[in-house]
This record gives structure tokens, sequence and C-alpha cells, in this order.
């Protein structure tokens, strides 16, 4: 079993909770309330502009110059094809860039964010990759998942956010990333990569909760 296969596999009791929670249910069936999908994309700004910083970050901690292409060329799409599709749906539900960098990042951003970019500064580059695959492979896991309530989805914009995910140029990279991970995990002690795969997971999973009950602070 390669390294990403066996991380996926060790996390599985988080990821299935991830797969059932009721935001993600409820989106694929259409019937999600809207302001809900409005607070996750509105709150998804911080994690895309920081998400896209921290791949600067792993850039150049990469160990050879095929390993440095490939994480910039990520970074390039992050910067590029997923804001622009960002911008997208932004516009659709009556908001802007700029309105989405004035929001208040809820508390589970901001602790991901940090989460990213502490283990890509002060980690090594395997565990740095590593942080970075659930959010990619989790979103491709979840369209394939549940795309068959597409079909009985009646409203397009939730239809059109889920179809992005079941793309061939999203699902390369993911590949893209597996194999960056599959690299860096030869020759490095696999308990470090699945403590960060497993953090990292937990994480996609509170953001997802949080967004659902539109929580800001734990207290909020």
């Amino acid at each position: 079993m390669n390294t990403v296969n066996r991380l996926r596999k060790d996390s599985d009791h988080i990821w299935k909770k991830i797969l059932q929670h009721p935001f993600v249910l409820e989106l694929y069936r259409g019937n999600l309330p809207l302001e809900k999908f409005k607070f996750y994309i509105l709150q998804d700004y911080h994690y895309l502009f920081t998400a896209i910083k921290n791949f600067g970050v792993i850039v150049s901690k990469a160990p050879t110059v095929r390993a440095m292409r490939e994480v910039a060329d990520i970074l390039q799409l992050e910067a590029q094809s997923e804001f622009d599709g960002y911008k997208d749906f932004l516009k659709q539900i009556g908001h802007t860039i700029q309105e989405a960098a004035e929001i208040e990042p809820i508390s589970v951003s901001l602790s991901y964010s940090s989460f990213l970019v502490s283990t890509s500064t002060l980690q090594s580059y395997p565990e740095a990759i590593t942080a970075v695959l659930p959010c990619f492979w989790s979103y491709a896991e979840i369209a394939e998942v549940h795309k068959d309530k597409l079909k009985t989805n009646k409203n397009q914009l939730y239809k059109d956010w889920a179809n992005a995910y079941l793309s061939d140029s999203y699902l390369h990279l993911v590949e893209k990333i597996k194999d960056l991970v599959n690299e860096a995990g030869k020759n490095f002690p696999y308990h470090k990569l699945k403590e960060v795969f497993a953090n990292a997971s937990r994480y996609e999973y509170l953001f997802w909760d949080a967004a659902y009950h539109k929580t800001i602070w734990p207290d909020s």
C-alpha cells in the first residue's frame, strides 16, 4: 500500500464524518439553506488566500527541481483557476472579492490556516505537502461519493459548485498532489505524516461544521 492510501485508510474514521456531514449531504441534495452556502463561500476567502501563500512556502522547501516545479504549478492553478471560480460563485450570490476579504474569519479558518503555514514553515517538506492533501482530496471524494444525488438536485448553483470537483482538471490536480506526497513519503517517518494528515482532515470536518452552524467563534 502506498503512502497516500495508507494515510487515507488510517484517517477513515474522520473522513466518514466528513462524507456524511449535513452540510455536504444537503448541498448535494439541493436543500441546503442558501444563507449557509453564502456563509461558507464568504468564509472560504481567508482559507484560499492563505493557502496560496502557503504553497509559496512549500515551493521554497521542495527538495528537487521537479518537486519545485510541480508545487509551483499548483500555486499557479490555485491563484488563477481556483480564485476565478471563487469570484464567479461570489458574484452568483451577490458579493464581491472585496466584501469577502472584509469578512471576519471564523475561528476554524484561522486555526486551520495557521496549522498549514506553521507546518510548512517549521516542519519538513514531506509534512508540508502532506498537510495540504486532505483539502483537495476530500473535495474530490465527496463529489465522487455523492455525485448521483446531483441527478435530482434542482439547485443549479449547488450543482455547478459540485461539478467543479468532478472535472478532469481538478482530479488531475488531486493526483498531482498525491504523487508528490508518495514521493516525499519515501524513507520518511510515516507516523509524522499520519499525524499531519489526520489533523488536516479534522480541520476539514470542523470547517464544514462551522459553516453549517454559521459559527464564527465557539461562544458566538
